[in-house]
């Protein structure tokens, strides 16, 4: 009866199939041989099939054997994320790490920062949302969110702590084949820079609520994703700024050119900071304080 299988059985069977014999497995689990086979036995019974073939020098697996192991291993890795998430609790760590990352930060980073926190806490569920200008502070004032990225030093909040990571360097940015990137003159000014359509990323929060932020053109197109921005300017509708990281490439194989401009940073750039942020009346549990101290190792690194 399968009521009488248990999980000692099941481990049992997966490591002599690993291992290849029962003595080997037997030694893998610091049995003797007999207590192995024995456990091997009465599995086969509870199951009613073979597992081993064992008419030769060394068992093998039967056809039996060999599509019951997957299910074997499956009811392992099962229990054993049940008992590492128990012990996570026992130990006050979270169920879930939940993050809102800026549209301005490289997610690169984030990755690989998640990567180091789920390695040290594998039974932490992990919730990502990439939203720009407002988002992340909104996400936590609205508690959607346990850490939030932002740049910029907009939508400050006295229930909101936050921590230097980096400098984003944002740079304005034409596609090579448009106007603006032929322009003769020795710098842009504003009126020309006003004369074509500029690509700004919209604020799906209140917060910016009857705020502009470097809109400077009366023409322009708003989108609701950094990659659509990205897409547009490359397709060469209008100008509009993005981070460096995003554009590195295109300005580096020709698809984008800086604007030849003094009215928008010096090079067509300006610099911004990017800062992890939580807030001040919930302190952090371990992952999310892995994830943090990972992210500030990460960040400054090129």
């Amino acid at each position: 009866m399968l009521e009488t299988v248990s999980l000692d059985q099941i481990r049992t069977f997966v490591t002599v199939a690993d291992a290849g014999s029962f003595r080997a497995g037997a030694k893998r689990l610091s049995r003797v041989q007999s207590a192995v086979s024995h456990a091997i036995a009465n599995l086969e019974a509870d199951l009613a099939v073979q597992l081993f073939d064992r008419s030769g020098h060394r068992p093998v697996l039967t056809p039996e054997g060999q599509a019951l192991l997957v299910n074997a291993r499956d009811i392992l890795l099962r229990v054993d994320t049940l008992r590492a998430r128990a012990r996570g609790l026992g130990e006050g760590v979270e169920l879930e790490l939940s993050l809102t990352v800026d549209t301005l930060f490289p997610l690169a980073k984030v990755g690989a920062a998640l990567r180091e926190m789920h390695a040290a806490y594998p039974s932490v569920a992990i919730r990502l949302a990439v939203e720009p200008l407002g988002g992340p502070v909104a996400a936590l004032l609205e508690q959607r969110s346990t850490l939030a990225i932002r740049v910029g030093e907009d939508f400050r909040d006295p229930r909101i702590t936050l921590e230097a990571l980096s400098s984003i360097e944002m740079v304005a940015v034409i596609a090579s084949h448009h106007a603006l990137a032929q322009a003769t003159a020795d710098t842009i000014g504003l009126p020309e820079l006003a004369d074509h359509l500029q690509i700004v990323q919209s604020d799906p929060t209140s917060l910016s609520e009857g705020r502009s932020f470097g809109v400077l053109s009366p023409q322009i197109v708003r989108v609701t994703t950094q990659d659509t921005k990205h897409a547009l300017i490359v397709a060469g509708l209008g100008w509009g700024r993005l981070p460096f990281w995003q554009v590195e490439r295109d300005l580096k194989e020709g698809r984008l050119k800086r604007l030849n401009t003094t009215a928008l940073g010096r090079n067509a750039q300006v610099v911004s900071e990017a800062y992890l942020a939580h807030r001040v009346d919930q302190p952090l549990g371990p992952a999310a304080r892995a994830f943090s101290a990972a992210l500030r190792r990460l960040a400054i690194t090129d």
